[in-house]
């Protein structure tokens, strides 16, 4: 069983992952990290050379491979729904959780985190807000679907959040 953590770009998927993978002694996985080590060039730049498409086939087979691995807290990229294989394959290996937050949310920490340039190209090459409007609004519904359950992250502690998660997904922490 593996925890899939699926939602738009900023909503704590890699953050809460963490949290949750030491809580419950599970080793952690960000995708789009895991595709920038192996491919040795940022996401960013990988899409300005390759192309979404390149990049969305290197997403989908670092999936298949977590996905054959155990007790895995998986933060997986914001486009990931994208591809019904990738709902398919984080279904058969466990549970998928849609972490949300309100745009100015979203919006607000992505202009704080540092990583934002070289690891969140633009999906639309439109204005910060006005991307974060429309693809939230085309991509919610496809998150919706995909998840089992979904937990807000808006003003909420990651201690919090990784007990609802939990919680809901009837996992015991570890000890300790």
């Amino acid at each position: 069983m593996n925890l899939f953590l699926i939602g738009y770009r900023c909503t704590g998927k890699t953050t809460v992952g963490k949290a949750l993978a030491r809580r419950l002694g599970w080793s952690f996985v960000d995708t789009d990290r895991m595709i920038a080590a192996t491919s040795g060039t940022s996401i960013a730049r990988m899409v300005d050379e390759k192309g979404w498409t390149y990049f969305r086939e290197q997403e989908r087979q670092t999936l298949k491979a977590l996905s054959a691995d155990d007790r895995q807290v998986v933060a997986t990229g914001g486009g990931i729904i994208l591809d019904k294989r990738n709902v398919s394959v984080m279904r058969k290996s466990g549970t998928v959780v849609l972490l949300t937050a309100s745009r100015k949310t979203i919006a607000a920490r992505m202009l704080a985190d540092d990583a934002t340039e070289e690891s969140r190209p633009s999906l639309t090459g439109q204005g910060l807000v006005r991307e974060i409007m429309s693809v939230l609004g085309e991509r919610l519904p496809l998150y919706e679907k995909a998840s089992d359950f979904a937990i807000d992250t808006n003003r909420k502690k990651i201690e919090a959040i990784c007990d609802r998660i939990i919680e809901q997904a009837g996992l015991k922490a570890e000890a300790g």
